[in-house]
């Protein structure tokens, strides 16, 4: 699924250049550094003399390499292929936390549709819908998270179930830069991984709070800012679709997220969720199963977890842009 790309103000010098260290400047006091990484790209800026780029990178594989599905040798792909694999604690870890919001969310948060959508992905043209009933019903007979486990150190699965934690990875590998960061007693940095974000303290370079912008949602492929935030000591993920949907033959838009009971996309007027939690993969993973909820089932699970703020775009039936904002996410 498409995840939406936030300008974060102090980025755009960055996203487009190489690794870079400390400005010689008296005027900046951070260092920011960027780089290619899962498939996006990454940024961060950190108060500190010290370049982390080196043990940025080694985390990034050690990462890569426990849960990319991308990748054949990665622990995660030999587990798919029924081969002997290991796992380690950044498995655990998001394996853990997939566990919880898959039972939070009723199964709209679920690692094992991967197959599923992977199907939808490849086997359609993409204003065609893939009307193959048997090949879903035969994959989703192996969806559920519920029938997975971890047991003395091995997945316990279905030879026939496929995982993987693309919707919740990325956040995961902001936490992990920031906690390696907090290791080193910096407290205060930006961390940004193809716009999932985590920020903790200020940006000393401007004495104040780190200002981030939203991708204001767009048919055309340009990007633009919606509006600009401010965040301190959080997480935010967004999840949009307007970039990547399926037009049936009543010309109705179907967003490209499958709709974990049945395995058929959702039709959906939702166009991004934005969601601010304590750390960027409790943020990643519910952005994803926001929208598969809808409005309605997302209104009420806020009600329930004060803890998430969330930001919704979504079309009306005029075909107009309207924001819903829930648990004062900032405006």
């Amino acid at each position: 699924m498409h995840r939406i790309f936030y300008y974060v103000v102090l980025f755009l010098c960055l996203l487009s250049c190489k690794k870079e260290t400390k400005s010689n400047t008296q005027s900046s006091i951070n260092i920011k550094l960027s780089g290619p990484v899962f498939g996006t790209s990454y940024s961060v800026i950190y108060d500190s003399e010290i370049n982390y780029s080196k043990q940025f990178d080694s985390l990034f594989e050690v990462v890569n390499q426990s849960m990319s599905t991308y990748i054949p040798t990665s622990e995660i792909s030999k587990l798919n292929r029924n081969e002997a694999y290991k796992i380690d604690n950044h498995f655990q870890n998001v394996f853990l936390a997939s566990k919880e919001i898959y039972n939070e969310t009723n199964g709209a948060f679920d690692p094992t549709i991967g197959n599923v959508v992977n199907t939808w992905s490849f086997g359609a043209d993409k204003n065609k819908f893939l009307t193959d009933s048997i090949t879903i019903d035969s994959l989703m007979q192996y969806v559920g998270l519920n029938k997975v486990s971890i047991i003395e150190g091995k997945v316990s699965k279905s030879p026939n179930t496929y995982l993987e934690f693309n919707a919740i990875a990325k956040g995961y590998g902001v936490d992990v830069i920031g906690e390696f960061l907090e290791t080193k007693n910096i407290e205060n940095y930006l961390v940004e991984i193809g716009g999932e974000i985590r920020v903790r303290g200020e940006n000393k370079d401007k004495n104040s709070s780190w200002k981030v912008g939203l991708d204001e949602p767009r048919f055309d492929g340009e990007q633009s800012v919606y509006k600009a935030i401010s965040l301190r000591d959080e997480a935010m993920a967004t999840s949009g679709t307007y970039r990547k949907f399926k037009i049936d033959e009543n010309g109705n838009r179907y967003a490209h997220i499958i709709d974990t009971k049945t395995g058929y996309p959702s039709k959906t007027n939702i166009l991004s969720v934005s969601v601010l939690a304590k750390d960027c993969m409790t943020a990643d993973a519910y952005a994803t199963a926001f929208q598969a909820m809808g409005i309605d089932k997302v209104k009420t699970f806020a009600e329930r977890h004060s803890e998430l703020k969330v930001f919704i775009i979504f079309e009306n039936e005029a075909k107009e842009f309207e924001t819903l904002s829930l648990n004062n996410f900032p405006q």
